[in-house]
């Protein structure tokens, strides 16, 4: 049975210190409109998201259009970098990619943050299994799942995802069997 997971990572957002409240930017509302019409044809059964309201607002205009099954699941959160802000965002992703072990105080390593989001995966997949599910969620994260499953989504991949940006994880009773990008 073939359950097929889109993860997508939220639109453009406006910034705030917030960092669960931020909402899209103008840009980011517009874009969330094109990521509802790409995954229209995908025949979704079930909407998740992280509970940050970015996250939420990218995928919110699907679930109005197709009404289906839509639930807020922390692992899919953002990662928490640091208890206090960082001083330079660049370098402190240097250092957690460069060790999955290491993290700031009061905040995740890689390593940390990727068993998170692969729980909720196997979760997904215990709940949905031969569902398409649309999961509304963060960069880092959504690169730290699927680099679980190949090691070739890193750090360098992570630089160039876009906002929003779509990617489609296939299983085959409960094993991976494509990673694709849908957008």
């Amino acid at each position: 049975m073939v359950t097929n997971i889109y993860l997508v990572r939220h639109a453009h957002s406006i910034y705030t210190p917030d960092e669960i409240g931020r909402p899209l930017s103008p840009k980011g509302i517009k874009d969330a409109g094109k990521v509802k019409e790409i995954l229209l044809d995908m025949d979704v059964t079930v909407i998740i998201s992280s509970p940050y309201a970015r996250a939420i607002q990218t995928v919110q205009g699907l679930h109005d259009e197709l009404g289906c099954v839509f639930e807020i699941w922390d692992e899919f959160r953002e990662r928490e970098i640091s208890k206090e802000p960082v001083e330079d965002f660049n370098e402190a992703m240097d250092m957690l990619w460069g060790n999955y072990d290491f993290s700031f105080e009061g905040g995740e390593s890689n390593k940390a943050a990727q068993l998170r989001g692969i729980k909720g995966i196997n979760k997904v997949l215990d709940k949905f299994e031969g569902e398409n599910i649309v999961i509304g969620t963060h960069g880092n994260i959504m690169v730290l799942i699927m680099n679980y499953y190949d090691s070739n989504y890193d750090y360098n991949f992570w630089k160039q995802l876009k906002m929003p940006d779509i990617y489609k994880l296939s299983f085959e009773n409960k094993i991976i069997k494509e990673i694709s990008h849908v957008k």
